[in-house]
């Protein structure tokens, strides 16, 4: 065999390129975490090799391969029988790769090792599907030598999923993988139409296993339950929180972190979200950040789940938000009135109905088309970026500044029902062909190591595979330990677990904590002269700050997770039903900004305040209800870090 690193070619790191971390090791305090998620160094070029080498198959009659490593790509190339004039599946994309193993046969005889990928390329029709490659080191006499060669590539692989560099002098040992990132999942069983533990069981379980990340998951068992896990959680013992839901919990986990009296260093530990539910706007907008093309239901859950297995933290704007009351809450997402927020609150009766709720709530919404008499306010953001659409697009009064943004130790666990973790948990998997091969995949088991092969995975005479331990257990890995027996009544948390005892159902209070307003004066004053002021007749009002407002409306496809401003629309009266309709429409492909609707009307700015003149409506905070009367918002731009993966230009072959 003859496998050798090839010399590495640096590229200059695109000037847009805004990945900040990855998932490598990380000091213990939340804030000197963030602060150390420096961006990566310099991609190298996509053609460069890093690793070539020749392997056999799995079984060991099968053909041989030549395979090539990239920074972004892993190229497979028959070699016997018979060499193939174009190659079927020779080209695994890493942004299809969850992660890798290296196995050994039970045969005491076989001097062999074993370098398994799992992939989830996307089918003729689109859809994601499981699949494994598995490749046999044979080119040494010994299973020593054959084993070190395996988990070189292993090796090479896992620092390339994680954005962890390579060694320039070709020494890829062990000691280049950090301890694996600890995970806090967080399941709202209801989500979803009841399907998000389904969907996590089945899923992200077995991808994150897959890709060797540490995880603990609790399932939530009422509103508000994350913000009060969040509010007591010890945060040296994780390297992030992730959401198994809707919208909606994740915007429980961040109103938790921000009303800790830390919350400066809260704030700044990574959330990410894995979209279960029927609100999954901010996953929209991560799954277009990582260069996938638009999705939906599970299609959606595993882009996202992939981008999870790669790593990488972004800074996240939140909007803080005063209520008439003087409470205050944090939004990454939005604050609707009129149309948006009215669909929102009415379809919850359709909640059974997944995401389907607001296609049945906007054509109600349509019959009764109401206006709202307001004022909005706001402060236009300082310089002036490129417009969301051509100049004829909007129509706009003198008044309307618009502005967007250039593009551009072991741990304990709580009982398995509500509390699972990445020890020994059996997850079998429905048996799906990999490319080319008829037999059944792997069985997998959540043992902190790799997957484990079933005996009837090979051909007849196939000794079985099982995962090689030293790479399986990364230095520094926790060793594996019992999980406590299923238990009824509510969960008992060990103090040692990092998690605060749950509580009994309890108010959400105002938040007291978090960055002040600096740019607001109190609701009710009189507002600064360099403010803009609208008071008309609204169908609606919509403050965003990612680029979307569900799975597929893209409503600020400018937008980006750290650009600093809310992006204001709204449509005023006398738009007729029919036009409001051809924007949603339009908005699916974020292009309504280019159909020259005069009732529509947008700005970016830095702060906002909306004063309702109508005496009844609905506003909504990230789709949550919010009591109804005047309010105002300040944009903190990047106070939060989102979980996004690697951007997609780092994630495809050219």
């Amino acid at each position: 065999m003859n496998g050798h690193p090839e010399a590495e070619e640096q590229q200059d790191q695109r000037p847009d390129q805004e990945l900040t971390g990855s998932w490598g090791h990380r000091p213990r305090s939340t804030l000197v975490r963030a602060k150390a998620m420096a961006p990566p160094p310099p991609p190298l070029a996509a053609s460069t090799p890093l690793l070539h080498g020749e392997f056999g198959s799995y079984p060991a009659r099968g053909p041989r391969y030549a395979l090539t490593l990239t920074s972004q790509a892993l190229h497979i190339q028959r070699l016997r029988p018979k060499p193939e004039a174009r190659p079927r599946g020779g080209l695994v994309p890493l942004a299809e790769v969850s992660g890798c193993c290296t196995l050994r046969s039970r045969s005491p005889s076989d001097s062999a090792a074993y370098f398994c990928i799992y992939t989830y390329p996307r089918g003729r029709l689109g859809g994601r599907r499981r699949a494994t490659r598995t490749f046999r080191a044979d080119g040494a006499a010994t299973y020593e030598e054959n084993r070190a060669e395996a988990q070189r590539w292993a090796i090479a692989l896992t620092c390339l999923l994680r954005g962890l560099p390579l060694p320039g002098d070709g020494e890829i040992t062990p000691d280049l993988l950090p301890r694996p990132p600890r995970l806090l999942l967080l399941v709202n069983p209801f989500g979803g139409r009841g399907l998000a533990w389904q969907w996590c069981k089945n899923y992200v379980l077995p991808m994150i296993s897959e890709a060797g990340l540490s995880f603990n998951l609790i399932q939530t068992e009422r509103q508000n339950h994350a913000r009060e896990l969040v509010q007591g959680l010890r945060l040296s013992e994780w390297d992030g929180i992730v959401t198994v839901s809707g919208d909606g919990l994740l915007f429980e986990v961040l109103n938790g972190l921000l009303d800790r009296s830390d919350w400066e260093e809260a704030v700044k530990m990574p959330v990410g979200i894995l979209p279960c539910g029927s609100g999954n706007a901010l996953a929209g907008a991560v799954n277009q950040h990582g260069g996938f093309e638009p999705a939906l239901g599970l299609d959606l859950l595993l882009n996202c789940s992939l981008l999870l297995c790669r790593g990488g933290g972004h800074p996240l704007d939140l909007l803080s938000v005063t209520l008439a009351s003087g409470s205050r809450c944090f939004s990454f997402l939005s604050v609707a009135w009129g149309f948006v927020s009215d669909v929102d609150i009415q379809s919850e009766r359709f909640r059974a109905l997944g995401s389907v709720r607001f296609t049945l709530g906007t054509m109600l919404g349509l019959a009764t088309l109401h206006t709202y008499r307001g004022r909005l306010s706001y402060l236009p953001a300082t310089v002036e970026p490129s417009s969301p659409a051509p100049a004829h697009g909007l129509l706009r009064a003198k008044s309307e500044l618009t502005l967007t943004p250039d593009p551009a130790p072991p741990m304990a666990h709580s009982p398995l029902h509500r509390s699972v973790s990445d020890l020994p948990l059996p997850l079998p998997q429905p048996a799906l062909a990999s490319p080319g091969s008829p037999e059944p995949l792997p069985i997998l088991s959540l043992n902190g190591g790799g997957p484990e092969l079933a005996g009837d995975w090979g051909g007849a005479g196939d000794a079985p595979l099982s995962p090689d331990p030293l790479l399986s257990s990364p230095p520094g890995s926790p060793k594996a330990a019992l999980l406590s027996p299923v238990a009824k009544g509510p969960p008992v948390i060990p103090p040692s677990s990092g998690l605060p005892p749950p509580t009994p159902d309890a108010r959400v209070s105002a938040s007291t904590c978090g960055p002040p307003d600096h740019l607001l004066p109190p609701l009710g004053s009189p507002l600064p002269p360099d403010w803009v002021t609208l008071e008309e007749d609204f169908v609606l009002m919509l403050a965003i700050s990612p680029s979307h407002l569900g799975a597929d409306m893209v409503a600020a496809p400018h937008a980006r997770f750290n650009d600093g401003l809310v992006h204001l629309c709204w449509v005023r009266s006398g738009i007729s039903r029919t036009a409001l309709l051809r924007l949603f429409l339009a908005m699916e492909r974020g292009s309504h900004f280019s159909l020259g609707c005069p009732q529509l009307g947008y700005a970016a700015a830095r702060a906002f305040r909306l004063e309702p003149l109508t005496p009844r409506g609905v506003l909504t905070v990230d789709g949550e209800q919010v009591e109804y009367g005047p309010l105002q918002a300040q944009m903190h731009p990047g106070l939060g870090t989102l979980l996004t993966g690697p951007p997609g230009c780092l994630g495809r072959e050219p």
